[in-house]
């Protein structure tokens, strides 16, 4: 069967960060003004009021610090709460393919490739910015290459199961060379006025180029050694936005028309189903958890990643074991573990193993196993 690699990958962060300091201020602004309006209905039990949060609690919660978005200034108005990104004519570069350009032309950068040389573009994320046509084949357009495109969605875990499909194509046929974009603009699908999610997310684009060893002349690459998935339905995390809103109009704007989450519930049934796949996983492709120098995991939540390496390694994981990103970028969905991918592999030698994780809504799961070439 024939060996994939993965040749490169690319970073695109958005200029603008918000600190937890910066959105608790704004956040609290809100949750004054709010009780303050409903103050009659709140001394009537009718509306319950709002509490304020605190930078402490949300890293003690996520471990996250700050995060980037595409738009700062809307989100920090507590008028507002939410990005401001207006909408682009027809004929203009949608954002998310113009994330994914920049990303991509990294990604080429390092695996010594060029646009030309691709012939199947994946972009796989959480929430496309439009239905049709599909922002792969507008990215394919950008970059001038021949071949095809096509849009998928499998949450959080939309990278590995993007570089599924890129492997399966390239060892069927179908695909040389293949790249794997991950534009998420979470900020715009965030509740920023719900306390227990309101810091969860930040924006991000990766990506990742893929082609066959033979081809292959990039000084940092990665032999793809196995892929595992697994899917569970489940809507402890949930977002009930689309087209099908309009049908109804008395739900036009409801909440679950946002990212919903019931966290406690995520954190035990995901943590065990993400142990469970990895140990499996590795144990059938003849490796043991002590060959894992590095595993890259998904960026959700800091205790969930710090229980899942234990559940995995049976120790604390000691440093670089398991690097953490979501405390500078926060929980980017799909790209998150390929950002810790990208961050940190520098120092991989030649047949060292490491292993790359995804999970998320779904439940969905995706494991990567590759060693350096």
């Amino acid at each position: 069967m024939k060996t994939v690699v993965i040749s490169g990958t690319g970073l695109y962060t958005p200029k603008e960060s918000i600190s937890n300091d910066e959105l608790v201020e704004t956040f609290n602004q809100y949750v004054g003004n709010y009780n303050k309006s409903h103050e009659a209905e709140i001394e009537a039990g009718t509306v319950t009021a709002l509490d304020v949060s605190s930078s402490a609690f949300i890293e003690k919660a996520s471990g996250i610090k700050s995060r980037y978005v595409m738009n700062k200034s809307g989100v920090l108005d507590p008028e507002v709460m939410h990005p401001l990104i207006p909408d682009r004519p027809d004929e203009a570069q949608s954002l998310q393919c113009e994330m994914a350009v920049v990303a991509i032309d990294q990604a080429l950068s390092q695996s010594g490739k060029e646009a030309g040389d691709i012939d199947f573009v994946v972009v796989a994320c959480s929430n496309m910015q439009r239905a049709y046509p599909a922002i792969s084949v507008e990215i394919q357009d950008a970059l001038g290459f021949e071949g095809y495109g096509y849009d998928m969605n499998v949450a959080c875990s939309s990278a590995t199961f993007g570089i599924q499909a890129a492997m399966d194509a390239i060892r069927s046929g179908s695909a040389s060379c293949v790249v794997v974009v991950n534009p998420e603009i979470c900020s715009g699908h965030l509740d920023w006025t719900d306390r227990d999610c309101h810091f969860i997310f930040g924006d991000v684009c990766t990506a990742i180029v893929l082609e066959a060893e033979e081809t292959c002349t990039s000084d940092n690459a990665f032999e793809i050694v196995g892929t595992k998935l697994i899917t569970r339905f489940s809507s402890n995390i949930r977002n009930n936005y689309g087209f099908m809103n309009r049908a109804d109009p008395s739900a036009v704007g409801a909440r679950d028309k946002l990212f919903k989450q019931q966290g406690r519930k995520v954190f035990k049934e995901v943590v065990p189903m993400v142990s469970q796949l990895i140990t499996e996983h590795i144990q059938s492709l003849d490796i043991t958890n002590t060959q894992l120098k590095r595993l890259w995991l998904h960026q959700a939540n800091l205790g969930m990643n710090l229980l899942i390496t234990k559940r995995v390694l049976g120790r604390e994981a000691v440093k670089n074991e398991a690097p953490i990103i979501l405390d500078e970028f926060a929980n980017t969905s799909s790209a998150g573990s390929i950002v810790a991918f990208h961050r940190h592999n520098d120092d991989f030698e030649t047949g060292d193993i490491g292993l790359i994780c995804s999970f998320g809504a779904g439940y969905s799961a995706g494991s990567v196993v590759v060693r350096k070439r």
